[in-house]
C-alpha cells in the first residue's frame, strides 16, 4: 500500500509539473498577444486581434497520439516538432531515436523562467527542449516545448532562423511584428498565412534592437507591419497546444 501511495504521489507531482510547463510555454509564446491584469488561459479575448486562441488547457484530460517516426537527420520545423524531436515524445524516446552519438546537456538558466536541455551532435546544438526553471526533466517527462536558433532547420516552405523577413513574407504573406512589455518584450512575427498556431517566429526584443519599426507608445502591447530591411527570424519556438502532445494521466 505504501508503495502504491508513493507511486501515485510521484505521478501526481509529475503531471502537475507537466501542466505547469504547458502553461508557462503558452505564456512564453504569447509575446504577440495583448495581456491584461485579469487575463488567464481561459480568456482568449486577452489576445491581440488575429492572434490564434489557445484551445487546450493545462489540466485537460489528454488523448495521447504516438509521435510519427522521424528520420534522425531531419531538419524540418513543423507543428509537430523540430527535427527528430516531436511534441508528445518523452525525453527517453528521443534519446532512443537519436542514439548514443547525441549529447543532452542541461543549460540552466536558459531564458527567463525556463531551463533547457541542449540537444547536440558533433559539437553543434540542434535545438533545445524547454522546461520550467528550477525543475528537473527526466527520461519519462513529455516534450512540450522546443526551441531552435540553428539556421539548418526550416519549415516546409524554407523559413527558419536566419531567414530574412522579406523572404518569409513571400512564403506566408504580410508579417505583423509585435511585442508585449508584460512578456519580457519578446518580439514575434506572425503572418497572414501562419503555418501553424503553435509555431512562433522570434525576431528580437521590443526594448533592445527590435526588428520592427514602432510608433512612440506607452502601451504594454505594440505591433507594426513595418520592419528594418535587415530584419531576420532569429529563432523558432514550437509548443504543445493540443491533448495529443500533452502528458497522459495514468
Amino acid at each position: 500500500m505504501t508503495q502504491l501511495l508513493q507511486h501515485a504521489t510521484k505521478q501526481h507531482q509529475r503531471l502537475r509539473r507537466q501542466g505547469l510547463i504547458l502553461a508557462g510555454l503558452i505564456i512564453l509564446a504569447s509575446g504577440c498577444g495583448r495581456t491584461s491584469e485579469s487575463s488567464s488561459l481561459e480568456t482568449p479575448s486577452a489576445s491581440a486581434p488575429g492572434t490564434p486562441s489557445v484551445v487546450a488547457e493545462a489540466d485537460a484530460t489528454p488523448s495521447p497520439v504516438p509521435p510519427s517516426p522521424v528520420a534522425t537527420d531531419s531538419t524540418v520545423i513543423s507543428s509537430e516538432g523540430i527535427g527528430s524531436a516531436q511534441l508528445g515524445m518523452t525525453l527517453g524516446e528521443l534519446k532512443g531515436v537519436l542514439g548514443s552519438e547525441t549529447e543532452f546537456v542541461v543549460e540552466s538558466p536558459f531564458i527567463v523562467d525556463f531551463d533547457a536541455i541542449a540537444v547536440r551532435r558533433n559539437g553543434e546544438t540542434l535545438y533545445h527542449i524547454l522546461y520550467l526553471a528550477g525543475e528537473t526533466f527526466g527520461d519519462d517527462d513529455v516534450i512540450q516545448g522546443l526551441y531552435t536558433d540553428n539556421t539548418r532547420f526550416r519549415t516546409a516552405e524554407g523559413v527558419g532562423p536566419g531567414t530574412p523577413l522579406t523572404e518569409a513574407e513571400q512564403a506566408y504573406g504580410e508579417a505583423t511584428l509585435a511585442y508585449n512589455t508584460q512578456n519580457e518584450s519578446r518580439e514575434y512575427a506572425r503572418f497572414e498565412r501562419q503555418p501553424a498556431s503553435n509555431v512562433s517566429f522570434a525576431t528580437g526584443n521590443g526594448n533592445e534592437n527590435p526588428a520592427g519599426v514602432y510608433a512612440a507608445s506607452n502601451e504594454d502591447y505594440n505591433e507594426t507591419t513595418e520592419f528594418r530591411s535587415d530584419a531576420t527570424i532569429q529563432s523558432v519556438l514550437v509548443i504543445c497546444l493540443t491533448d495529443g502532445c500533452a502528458p497522459a494521466a495514468n
